[in-house]
Order: C-alpha cells, then structure tokens, then sequence
C-alpha cells in the first residue's frame, strides 16, 4: 500500500525537477530568441454604445443602443523587436439599435421608413437589431516585449463582414410588428476600427463606411442611409 504513494510522489519530484530545469533552460535563452517565438495572439471580448448617423435629423435615440462582440485574432510580427504586427481573424456581433425610426411594410411588400413622433405616436418599444460574422484586419503597434504583460497599445484597421440575421420591431399597447425581410438593407458590413489603451481593457470605436439601407427614403422624402459610430471598451486575452 505504500508503494503507490511515493510511486507518485517520485513521478511528481521528477515532473517538478524537469520544470525547474525547462524554467533554467528558458532564462538562459538569449533575448533574440525570445522574440522568435513571441507574439500577442489573442480573444478579445467587448461592449459598446451605438450612435446613428446618416439619418433624417428628426431621428434620435430611444431605449437600447448597443452591441457585443466576441472574436480571436491571430498576430503576424513583422519587425525584428515583434512590437509591430499585423493580425487576422474571425469575430461575431450582435447590436441592437434603439430609436424613433419605424421599418415597417405595406401589403404591397414596400418598405416604410417612418420617423415617430412622440408627441402623436407612443410605442413601447422600436429597434433594429442584426448579427453579424466579422474578419477583422488589425494594424498593431505596442510596447510589450516577451517578458512583459502590461503595456500600452494601438490597434487600427478594418472589419468585413456578413449580417446573418437581422430585424425590425415595433411594439405599442395592443399592437406589435416584427420585420425579418427588408430587401433595401446591406448584408456585406464594412467598417473602420480604432483601438487603444493600457493592458487588457481598452477603449474601442467602430465607424460604418457602408450604410445599413441602399436607396431608402422616409414617408417624408428624406434618404435614410442608417451608418452608426460605436463607442465602447474591449477586453484582450492571451
């Protein structure tokens, strides 16, 4: 019976003997091949508050305006120091976009753009909500080296992506509409982003180079492009 605890406890001495001598064998590289293998692939994890613009001056917020984004991104150093980079990877969102714009739909299957006045309409509630797979594309600069985790940091660059799925809905006392087919809205997102910071949490802003809607115009003759700007903070995990 006491063989298999100092069976074990050998085996753990030998494991704890070897990781002291890979931790040796780590400290005794040189600082050029540390930075061979180091670079800053990471998760990231944010939430935003979503600002509209491109719409007709009457529009404005109303209840919830905001979003989720999750994702991982694969870093390609491109300089000797590895402080400057470029990386690559795959993202999902969901933003939800409260506000006095109603979508709706005629029998005839044409689009409506309304803007709701308070004042003669009330509603509960009005939003556009979509989801949406992103490859985002980041131009990186920083002050981490392979020894240091906290560091400050500029990431710049660009998103494409593909809404999956969005929607229209309206809901007032006794009455709700929901809005799943909007032939003038724009799958194919395209957006500039900038973040910066200190270590992990970081401030983050989005803008929409490509319009939500191609030619759509309100009951009242105004264009309704729909861009927004997203203002908010994202998480880096290694």
């Amino acid at each position: 019976m006491v063989t298999r605890p100092l069976t074990l406890l050998c085996i753990a001495l030998v494991g704890l003997s070897y990781t002291q001598v890979r931790a040796q064998e780590i400290d005794s590289l040189s600082v050029d091949n540390i930075y061979e293998e180091y670079r800053e692939d990471q998760f990231y994890l944010g939430v935003n508050y979503n600002v509209l613009t491109d719409v007709p001056g009457t529009v404005s917020i109303r209840g919830l305006s905001g979003g989720l984004q999750v994702g991982f991104l694969r870093d390609m150093p491109v300089n000797e120091r590895r402080n400057l980079a470029i990386a690559a990877g795959l993202g999902l969102t969901y933003d939800q976009f409260g506000n006095n714009l109603y979508i709706g739909q005629l029998s005839s299957g044409q689009t409506v753009f309304q803007v709701l006045n308070e004042d003669d309409i009330e509603f509960d509630r009005n939003r556009f909500s979509m989801a949406t797979i992103e490859v985002p594309i980041e131009f990186r600069w920083r002050t981490s080296t392979a020894r240091t985790y906290n560091f400050w940091r500029i990431y710049a660059g660009f998103r494409v992506g593909y809404a999956y799925w969005y929607g229209a809905t309206f809901k007032q006392m006794d009455n709700e509409v929901s809005l799943s087919s909007i032939p003038e809205f724009e799958r194919v997102r395209l957006k500039g982003t900038l973040s910066f910071g200190y270590n992990k949490i970081n401030f983050f802003a989005a803008y929409s180079f490509s319009p939500f809607f191609k030619e759509a115009v309100s009951v009242s003759g105004q264009s309704v492009e729909f861009r927004t700007i997203r203002v908010g903070l994202i998480i880096y995990i290694l």
